[in-house]
């Protein structure tokens, strides 16, 4: 048997770099779950996302320095662009998300939400021509039928007693919100941008947008943070719900496209069955593995080798 040569073994440490970074990612996103129990009950929508991102802007402020001038080239070139990446990816998915769940339920706002990827799919073909297979639409079909499993219980029937409302309209627009930030990450206008840059000026761009409304709710009555498990809550999600979770996306994006990065979302469903089960204590049922099982099969087929990207 002989070794790789180095010219076949580059490429697929290549791929195999980023792919492990996007099986971590869907892990920190889920984790928003987990430190939102302490936190959402507590702190208006708008406030929850303007404490999120301001504090992930100043902890990021120092990659903003190291690329000072690529920095103020994109965004003096680039004004709306960075703005709708801000208002796409924290405004409408940040403080729309909280504000969405105060109407209408969590079942109802993961099916939507994991929409996603096929609108990212149809979006890229629409505008950029990307080439699509049907091997990886079957893959991201696989994938959502695991989501649905999981969000349903295993019972189909239970969609027939779920009733529908203008929250699920707000995760519409987040799902499509979601699809136009993910697409427009990559590109020749952020081309010159590290990776920590861009999610620098994005993350200052979302608490920009968002000081305006966390205002308006102070001056209407909402409060701050009162407890410790709170503030602790934010922390979390600063952390590993902002920095790591999107930190890892937009790398996966850079590396792998919009397309293939968004399919890992699938795994948000089981990672979170699994932190409820470990930190939570909740139960683990057979819909579960299931539905975990068709997730990771959905998962294989849409980013195994094998067809174009």
């Amino acid at each position: 048997m002989t070794a790789a040569s180095p010219t076949v073994a580059k490429p697929i440490r290549a791929r195999l770099v980023p792919l492990a970074v996007m099986l971590l990612t869907p892990l920190f996103f889920s984790s928003n779950l987990i430190f939102g129990r302490s936190t959402i009950p507590e702190v208006a929508p708008f406030t929850l996302a303007f404490l999120r991102w301001s504090a992930a802007a100043l902890l990021l402020s120092p990659f903003l320095w190291m690329a000072r001038d690529r920095v103020r080239t994109y965004v003096s070139g680039h004004p709306v662009h960075w703005l709708v990446l801000g208002f796409l990816g924290m405004w409408i998915c940040g403080a729309g998300v909280y504000y969405a769940l105060q109407f209408t339920t969590a079942t109802n706002g993961t099916l939507i939400y994991t929409t996603s990827p096929l609108m990212i799919i149809i979006l890229e073909r629409l505008f950029f021509g990307r080439p699509t297979s049907w091997r990886e639409i079957a893959g991201i079909v696989v994938g959502f039928i695991g989501v649905a499993i999981i969000v349903l219980q295993g019972d189909i029937t239970r969609l027939a007693t779920t009733s529908f409302n203008w929250g699920d309209l707000m995760f519409i627009a987040a799902a499509l919100s979601w699809a136009g930030y993910s697409v427009l990450l990559k590109g020749r206008r952020t081309a010159g941008l590290p990776v920590s840059a861009l999610f620098a000026v994005v993350a200052l761009s979302g608490a920009l947008l968002l000081a305006p409304f966390a205002l308006w709710e102070f001056l209407a009555g909402a409060m701050m943070p009162q407890s410790w498990s709170a503030w602790g809550g934010i922390a979390g999600i600063v952390v590993f719900s902002s920095l790591l979770a999107f930190s890892g996306y937009q790398y996966g994006v850079a590396r792998l496209g919009a397309s293939t990065a968004s399919v890992f979302m699938y795994l948000l469903p089981p990672y979170g069955v699994g932190l409820a089960v470990l930190v939570l204590g909740e139960p683990f049922e057979i819909y579960h593995a299931i539905g975990i099982f068709t997730v990771l099969t959905g998962l294989v087929l849409a980013t195994a080798p094998g067809f174009k990207r």
